[in-house]
């Protein structure tokens, strides 16, 4: 039986808007638009990782020209991060690598918003290993899953805000407003050490 005939590709040019689904990479997301919209030419403007959810910028056609506007531009994000344990990856996809208590005379609120404060402004961060970030053409997650670990410099990010929008016990939820590059999973490690029982991240958007 001879195979239908390939639906031809379109040429389409602008901007869609997607609220990326948990689970999906960002190219996975891509790649499936594209294919429902046979576009020819398409590209997403940054990279959310599979357990984040929220917008996702795809553009088509003469639109990808515009592409570096939005991954240049600031970006928000609220993050829920878990007290007292930490992890492999830095995220709810590794294997706990330790387990603290999670003090009240430690971790409270005026605690946590004189953390949150102290990570505002323009901070180093050194990038996970579990990361997209390339070293010598190869992804440091591919390093990581190697066994291979690369040492990385730190690197200068802006965090212009970071608001408490709930905590409960070990589960902070925070509104993180910052430039391009920052890595919440970063954060989140770090503002769980300096409030002393280490952290990772559970929940993005």
């Amino acid at each position: 039986m001879s195979k239908p005939p390939r639906q031809p590709r379109r040429q389409l040019h602008g901007v869609i808007l997607l609220d990326k689904p948990l689970g999906l990479s960002s190219n996975d997301a891509l790649q499936k638009v594209r294919r429902l919209m046979r576009a020819e030419k398409a590209g997403h403007t940054g990279t959310l990782d599979p357990l984040a959810t929220g917008l996702l910028p795809l553009c088509f056609g003469a639109a990808t020209k515009f592409s570096q506007v939005s991954l240049d531009a600031d970006k928000r994000y609220i993050a829920t991060v878990k007290l007292g344990v930490t992890t492999t990856t830095g995220d709810a996809e590794g294997e706990v690598l330790q387990t603290r208590a999670v003090t009240a005379e430690a971790v409270n609120l005026a605690s946590i918003a004189q953390v949150c404060e102290r990570f505002t402004g323009q901070i180093g961060q050194v990038p996970p290993m579990h990361s997209a970030l390339k070293h010598q053409g190869k992804a440091l997650y591919e390093y990581a899953r190697e066994g291979i670990e690369i040492e990385r410099p730190s690197r200068q990010v802006i965090i212009h805000r970071i608001d408490i929008l709930n905590w409960q016990g070990d589960v902070l939820e925070l509104d993180v407003q910052c430039s391009k590059g920052t890595y919440i999973r970063t954060l989140a490690q770090d503002i769980g050490e300096a409030l002393g029982c280490g952290g990772h991240l559970i929940g993005l958007r």
